[in-house]
């Protein structure tokens, strides 16, 4: 019952999100740049999507080096994998993908390893949201689009420092963290408020076993390395769209510069933290018209903006759902059955590891 509502739930804000980003979409516009668009330039941006997943992949093997440095191909396997079960399960099951595979290909502990993808998740919220609201001060218009900018970093902020604030509160006074939790939700569901604290409890000696000084500079190295290539290959996709060709005389200009890219990209990012249905549709286009409109006229984002936002939240599926499925087949699992494992797993106490 509660996953259906949950469902219901993530496909109404898909509906709204999707109805935002195309309401005012001028159709023929989009089609002919669709149709006109060069298209070579999505070949250097599919090098980078790959790139980007080796910086994801790496980054994450400096945080589980703490507790065994696991060999880049079981690494990547576990990665790929995960990312894709990311994109393709509902209700954010696939966060539980990388930590279920991580377990079966070493001897690191389910809740460490997931405890690693939350501080993942932490880091890049409080990064991305700092950065945002930087970014802001330099965009000189004032618009109502800022503004929901403005508002979207400053929410996303509250959230991940105030997790970072609980979890360094944790890790200092672990048994009053567990028992802050059992006090304070215990009131309204003392079920979940058991739950909960184990599951604090159980985050808590897994950060324990955080990595050195060293891993821990590689991963915020790899973390900004990871986010400017990110904002680059978009600009390298809106090239894409820009007057390059011939046959469109008095066609209007779509290019972004490294600080728009930027700019676009955190709000992509805090969009698309909103819970919306498998594959992001609907919080993703909504996401890069919201960012793109910070620059570009309402002409050029309902035509050629929102084709852009299409053909890059498609290049971005093709490619974590392709390699994901490839590194499924060498690995000889069953999506089904992995699916399945994982819906499973997510029920375990945190304490309780597969066997």
């Amino acid at each position: 019952m509660k996953r259906a509502v949950k469902l219901l739930l993530s496909l109404l804000l898909t509906v709204v999100f999707g109805w935002w980003a195309f309401r005012d979409t001028n159709l023929s516009e989009q089609w002919d740049s669709l149709r006109t668009a060069n298209y070579v330039w999505l070949i250097p941006y599919v090098g980078l999507l790959l790139c980007i997943h080796l910086f994801r992949t790496i980054r994450w093997g400096f945080l589980l080096s703490g507790i065994e440095k696991v060999g880049f191909r079981r690494l990547n396997e576990a990665a790929g994998i995960g990312f894709m079960m990311l994109i393709i399960l509902p209700f954010r099951l696939g966060e539980f993908a990388r930590p279920f595979l991580i377990n079966q290909r070493s001897s690191i502990r389910r809740s460490a390893a997931m405890t690693s993808v939350v501080l993942e998740r932490i880091v890049d919220g409080i990064f991305i949201a700092v950065l945002l609201r930087i970014l802001l001060f330099f965009v000189p218009e004032e618009t109502e689009t800022l503004r929901y900018a403005r508002w979207g970093a400053n929410v996303m902020f509250t959230i991940f420092a105030g997790g970072l604030a609980f979890l360094l509160f944790a890790l200092w006074h672990q048994k009053r963290a567990v028992h802050l939790v059992k006090r304070t939700l215990g009131r309204v569901a003392p079920h979940l408020a058991d739950k909960t604290a184990e599951i604090v409890d159980s985050f808590v000696g897994a950060m324990r076993q955080l990595p050195g000084k060293g891993a821990l500079f590689g991963f915020f190295a790899f973390t900004a390395g990871y986010w400017a290539i990110t904002a680059f290959s978009l600009k390298v996709v809106a090239r894409a769209f820009d007057c390059t060709n011939p046959r469109l005389p008095g066609c209007l200009p779509f290019h972004l510069t490294m600080f728009q890219s930027f700019v676009v990209l955190c709000v992509l990012v805090v969009g698309i933290m909103i819970p919306s249905a498998p594959g992001m549709i609907g919080t993703f286009q909504a996401a890069m018209k919201l960012g793109v409109s910070l620059f570009l006229p309402a002409a050029v984002v309902n035509g050629k903006g929102v084709a852009f936002a299409n053909v890059t939240w498609f290049c971005q599926m093709a490619q974590q759902v392709g390699l994901g499925l490839v590194l499924m087949t060498m690995s000889q699992m069953s999506f089904k059955e992995l699916a399945g494992k994982i819906s499973k797993n997510e029920a375990m106490p945190p304490g309780a590891e597969p066997t």
